[in-house]
């Protein structure tokens, strides 16, 4: 088969979800990055590698350059000031922003003081699970709590283009099974959506007992629930792939995993959407030589 990869390897690394599969790492491949497949080691194997160079995200070029000197770990001491120019100590948080967090204990601690506050009643949406879908896959709560002025994320991508994955909104009705959200356009406009449940799918991919060059799919498991959770924070990782216009990026005692502090920073559109908690340090910018070797060896 012919198959095209899609991705940026400084960002988060790998997840090697339990010590099976780290041990299996260890034994067979010099990496979990899937440079390290036995495949690449083959005389007859063959890549073409292509950068895919323009940036939808972010426009401004003095933020496009400082998200590259930190995605390569080029930052200068003038950068890392730029950078710092956003640690505003006296902010307080308004309605919009979300909190990048690199532990999940903050995130869950920051939404659930944050629902606490509200003193209205909470209502609880349980999804519906049939067949074969992992718990550690849910995407977002099974039994998702929400109260009216809930700051909310959508999770899902619309098909009629009404949200995307990662819009940020507040809750300001709640019905028996769907709620409405209202969001921010781009120009600042409010606007009201009602939410409704949707569908997340576990398929398994096999070739067609009619035609062994076909691949077939067949449904393993179906998740369906409001495509929402709650996002005063949400963590590092789980912001992989989203765009934000506001965030408070709060690294704790640091960063501690490879592209950390890249993927919190380059998931807003503008430097000026970003509040440092903490002053960034030289430390916190953190990249795996293994991804620079093949990057360098490849480009």
């Amino acid at each position: 088969l012919q198959v095209v990869f899609f991705g940026d390897m400084f960002q988060l690394p790998p997840v090697v979800a339990n010590d099976i599969e780290a041990m299996r790492f260890q034994l067979e491949y010099d990496s979990p990055y899937f440079f390290s497949a036995h495949l690449f080691q083959d005389q007859t194997f063959f890549l073409e590698m292509m950068e895919l160079n323009k940036v939808y995200r972010q426009e401004n070029r003095n933020f496009l350059r400082l998200l590259e000197s930190v995605r390569l770990n080029r930052l200068d001491y003038d950068d890392l000031e730029d950078l710092n120019s956003r640690h505003l100590p006296q902010f307080e948080p308004e309605d919009f922003y979300v909190t990048l967090s690199a532990r999940n204990a903050t995130v869950d601690r920051i939404n659930q003081r944050e629902l606490s506050r509200i003193p209205l009643e909470e209502k609880t949406y349980v999804a519906t699970i049939s067949g074969q879908f992992n718990p550690r896959l849910y995407p977002t709560d099974p039994a998702l709590k929400l109260k009216l002025g809930a700051q909310v994320m959508f999770i899902k991508n619309d098909p009629d283009k009404r949200f995307v994955n990662g819009t940020i909104g507040k809750v300001i009705k709640l019905d028996k099974k769907n709620v409405t959200v209202q969001i921010e356009q781009a120009d600042g406009t409010p606007t009201q959506l009602e939410v409704e449940p949707m569908e997340w799918e576990v398929v398994k991919y096999k070739p067609s007992e009619k035609d062994p060059n076909r691949i077939e799919t067949e449904t393993l498991g179906n998740f369906t629930q409001l495509p929402l959770r709650l996002a005063w924070a949400i963590t590092i990782h789980k912001s992989q792939g989203k765009t934000f216009d506001k965030v408070i990026i709060d690294l704790g005692r640091g960063a501690f995993e490879h592209g950390q502090t890249y993927v919190a920073l380059s998931r807003c559109r503008s430097l000026e959407g970003i509040v440092l908690k903490t002053p960034l340090r030289m430390q916190d910018i953190l990249i795996d030589e293994r991804v620079v070797q093949f990057y360098e060896t490849h480009f």
